[in-house]
């Protein structure tokens, strides 16, 4: 996909959502933090119903780490892997209690070393929280990429590396909200809404023209 292709794109995407951001609901860095944590492998909705009980009762590092792990898988048990991210959820709080004076730290290295956070997570908080340029690639920004080609790879890591090498520097913060609201509404996996696609005659999906 050429470059003209690209400005057009997200140029679309911004047109149709001008302040995109995030499904999951919070109020603080840390709130993000640890609902980002708990929303791997699964729905922001789902997320979003457990913190909605959790934050009320614990949303600091030191409340939460008071709840301890049995504590907290109450207000988590249905979200999907519940017991390890309990585990590292009250790991990450005593992290940074003691290392950065209860304070979600603003660079990668920092919060790639707090626990159950990897890369991903961190380019979620560096992106949503810090408005740092941040590709958080799950699997609708993995597949909307490769489907449009607007950044083709093999694995998350050389989308997100094509990503931050292609897209128009003015969209790059927000470039990550779009892709994934774009990939969970309209170019979903089973059966894209092409017909309701603000990009569709952008797209160089080859099964577009054959479905």
């Amino acid at each position: 996909m050429n470059a003209d292709k690209r400005l057009q794109i997200f140029t679309r995407l911004r047109d149709a959502n001008p302040n995109p951001t995030t499904e999951l609901e919070y109020s603080s860095t840390f709130e993000l933090l640890i609902a980002v944590i708990l929303s791997a492998q699964a729905t922001d909705v789902s997320v979003n119903k457990a913190t909605a009980k959790l934050y009320p009762i614990a949303n600091t590092p030191k409340a939460i780490a008071k709840l301890g792990v049995e504590g907290l898988k109450k207000y988590i048990k249905t979200i999907g892997l519940f017991n390890t991210k309990a585990a590292n959820v009250i790991k990450t709080c005593h992290a940074l209690i003691e290392q950065h004076d209860s304070v979600v730290p603003d660079n990668r290295e920092d919060l790639e070393a707090l626990p159950g956070v990897g890369r991903k997570t961190a380019n979620v908080v560096l992106n949503t929280a810090f408005g740092q340029p941040a590709m958080a690639v799950d699997t609708h920004i993995f597949r909307v990429s490769n489907r449009t080609k607007i950044a083709k790879g093999k694995n998350v890591l050389d989308v997100e590396k094509m990503l931050m090498r292609h897209v128009p520097k003015e969209f790059l913060v927000d470039a990550h909200h779009w892709l994934i609201l774009h990939g969970r509404y309209v170019c979903t996996a089973r059966k894209p809404r092409c017909g309701a696609c603000t990009i569709e005659d952008l797209c160089e999906f080859k099964e577009k023209t054959e479905i």
